[in-house]
């Protein structure tokens, strides 16, 4: 069992996932990605790429369909993103940060 025992009026309960119980999820505070150098919020794919592959990243297309994946020439580095956009959530942002360093920033809104 794991979670947060809340004890409160003489009783006691097993909480799951603590900020649900609150009203409060851990997708409160939505998350950009910044491009440090112009200070542009990544909106789309399309933009991503275009800084992606100035920085020497490039389309690959031999994995999976449902994702969009860049390869680093002359690395193994692989970053994999959903194919829709609006999934792209602060974990694939960090990945590309993580891969990326001094370039991107993640924020929130």
């Amino acid at each position: 069992m794991s979670g947060v025992w809340i004890f409160k009026d003489r009783g006691f309960r097993l909480v799951e996932n603590p900020q649900a119980a609150e009203g409060k999820t851990g997708s409160s505070k939505k998350k950009v990605l910044v491009h440090l150098q112009t200070g542009e919020v990544v909106s789309s794919y399309s933009s991503l790429e275009q800084i992606l592959i100035g920085l020497g990243w490039e389309r690959y297309y031999g994995g999976d369909a449902e994702l969009y994946q860049f390869h680093k020439h002359c690395s193994s580095d692989l970053i994999s993103l959903p194919w829709d956009f609006t999934k792209f959530t602060s974990v694939y942002m960090y990945d590309v940060v993580i891969k990326n360093r001094n370039v991107f920033h993640v924020r929130d809104i």
